[in-house]
């Protein structure tokens, strides 16, 4: 299954509505189906709507920039673990 980013996917609903659904598809290589899906999520969630890879569309609850921030605070958590793990490593190194 193949995974598009956000991004990608706000551009090839632009060049839909610019060329048609159909061309646009056979253009960026996206199953017609799929770009429709897109389509349709745009139109039912506006600028939430395209998360990308693979993520849900935003819920009506969060905005765009709620997703933006525990996106980020996932991250820096991700290199906060990192981080004591180096320590760890690094401490254990300096004993002998």
């Amino acid at each position: 299954m193949n995974r598009y980013d956000k991004t990608f996917k706000e551009e090839a609903v632009r060049l839909s509505d610019e060329i048609g659904p159909k061309k646009a598809a056979e253009q960026l290589g996206v199953a017609y189906h799929t770009l429709q899906d897109w389509r349709k999520r745009r139109t039912l969630h506006g600028d939430g709507a395209h998360i990308g890879s693979g993520r849900d569309y935003a819920s009506t609850n969060k905005t765009t920039r709620e997703i933006e921030l525990e996106r980020e605070n996932s991250e820096l958590r991700r290199a906060n673990e990192i981080l004591k793990d180096a320590l760890g490593f690094f401490a254990k190194d300096r004993k002998r």
